[in-house]
């Protein structure tokens, strides 16, 4: 009995960001679909992981070119047609700080990792994607519409990304390469607990100076911001689903808003003035902050 095609059919994409949240949970579900997944990790240990977990680990760095190159080369080894389907572009990291106090170093890591990084990986592959007239998937975030206070390093980067897809969907048209973004909401992932770290001990370094201009404000909007996501959440499967259909559908779409509040989100981008739409989004943080305080679910 011939067995049943799979959406995959056995063709290879590269994941970066495998280790864990989004991009581990988005490996695991497109390599149950058929696709032959790299995942792309920077420890050994995760490594080891996404090995039992039936992918191929690939060590990659972000912020290391050298890195980058040898991953590409790794895959472009190992493909005997030389076709790479798709590259989903999934790792990130949130740096917390009030942008007048931020260290220029911790500003540049942020968007080496969040916005350069997917442009060097994506110049990387685009040899085997033009080859496959494959797709490229980025997970943006609807903070690339909608900038929060204290994250705004983040923000800039998917802002950047959201830019950066547009212009390379654009240019890769007549290659036959598509580009799609995939803009989660509040994802219930780990998210919460290290956003929660980081603003805390982003705060315990603040100078005086930065606290008396802001107080406690930073610390109560960082944490609320990580009660929303850990309250609300949608689960990581959900975008999973979002980056299987923009790899799969005959006609993928150029966006993906995608769990808890994302869709909300970015119709009032669209339709809201600025200044309303920054009153809409400091009340939510600061009832948020509030039912938090007062241990209000």
């Amino acid at each position: 009995m011939k067995a049943a095609p799979t959406a995959g059919n056995g063709r290879a994409v590269v994941v970066t960001g495998a280790s864990r949240g989004i991009g581990a949970v988005s490996a695991v579900r497109l390599s149950s679909e058929g696709f032959r997944v790299y995942a792309a990790v920077r420890a050994a240990r995760d490594a080891d992981e996404a090995r039992t977990l039936g992918l191929i680990p690939l060590r990659l760095d972000l912020t290391d070119a050298g890195s980058i190159e040898a991953a590409a080369h790794q895959v472009t080894a190992d493909l005997a047609d030389g076709e790479l389907y798709g590259l989903v572009n999934s790792a990130g990291i949130v740096l917390p700080a009030p942008l007048e106090h931020m260290r220029a170093a911790d500003f540049r890591h942020q968007l080496e990792v969040g916005l350069t990084g997917q442009l060097v990986v994506t110049q990387a592959f685009l040899p085997l994607l033009r080859a496959a007239r494959g797709r490229i998937v980025n997970v943006s975030s609807v903070s690339g519409r909608v900038a929060s206070p204290f994250i705004g390093a983040y923000s800039a980067a998917k802002h950047g990304l959201e830019g950066l897809s547009d212009a390379l969907r654009r240019e890769l048209r007549p290659s036959g390469v598509h580009v799609s973004v995939v803009q989660p909401g509040a994802i219930a992932t780990e998210l919460p607990a290290v956003l929660m770290r980081d603003v805390e001990a982003a705060y315990a370094e603040l100078p005086p100076v930065a606290r008396q201009h802001y107080g406690d404000t930073f610390l109560r909007y960082g944490r609320a911001l990580a009660e929303n996501h850990a309250r609300h959440g949608s689960p990581p499967e959900t975008v999973a689903r979002a980056v299987l259909a923009a790899l799969t559908a005959r006609r993928p779409r150029t966006r993906y808003a995608v769990g808890a509040q994302a869709g909300s989100v970015v119709t009032a981008s669209r339709l809201l003035p600025d200044r309303l739409l920054d009153w809409l989004l400091l009340r939510t943080l600061e009832r948020t902050a509030a039912g938090r305080s007062t241990g209000r679910r």
